[in-house]
């Protein structure tokens, strides 16, 4: 694993911390290569789930040597920092799945519920192939049995934010995933 630098300035609202940019982004990279290995010859088709993988997606698919096109949905299962159980789908697909092969790109799992029902109702289009790349992964979370094939880093159950995850759509914007304090996660 690479060395871990530490960022030069930590927001304030951070405990600590979790994943500095540095192993991010080189992980990130390792992602790419094994995803360009695995869909070489094919067109891959990313599916970025909105708001929380942007900036994860971005960094993903300039790593990707495979041909890839690009589309986005948005679910909702949050409210605060707790998972409602309930999953609504907020934005679709804009082009068909059919015969695709499509690869979900998500921030994070954790309970599981938002990520069953995304590969419910893809498989429900009839791609070719339907797979996830996570940038985390807290399998202690988990509610609904589902794996991504690629993952990031496993991470403990904390709630993170930074890299494109959000605790009421503030700090997507930190090039690190650190641990929110307690306290900010009341207000």
């Amino acid at each position: 694993m690479p060395a871990r630098s530490v960022p030069s300035s930590v927001h304030p609202d951070i405990e600590r911390v979790l994943l500095d940019e540095s192993a991010i982004k080189a992980r990130i990279k390792e992602l790419g290569r094994q995803i360009s290995q695995d869909y070489a010859g094919r067109k891959l088709t990313l599916v970025g789930i909105l708001k929380g993988s942007i900036v994860f997606m971005g960094d993903l698919m300039r790593s990707i040597a495979a041909e890839c096109t690009i589309d986005f949905m948005a679910v909702s299962s949050y409210d605060g920092v707790s998972s409602t159980g309930v999953v609504r789908l907020n934005l679709d697909l804009r082009e068909s799945a059919e015969g695709k092969d499509l690869l979900i790109v998500e921030d994070v799992v954790d309970t599981g519920l938002t990520l069953h029902y995304l590969l419910d109702n893809l498989r429900s289009r009839n791609p070719r192939s339907v797979e996830v790349c996570a940038l985390l992964d807290k399998p202690d979370c988990r509610k609904a049995q589902v794996r991504a094939k690629y993952v990031g880093f496993s991470i403990p159950n904390e709630f993170v934010v930074g890299f494109g995850l959000d605790y009421n759509e503030l700090y997507r914007n930190l090039p690190y995933v650190g641990i929110l304090k307690k306290e900010k996660q009341a207000s």
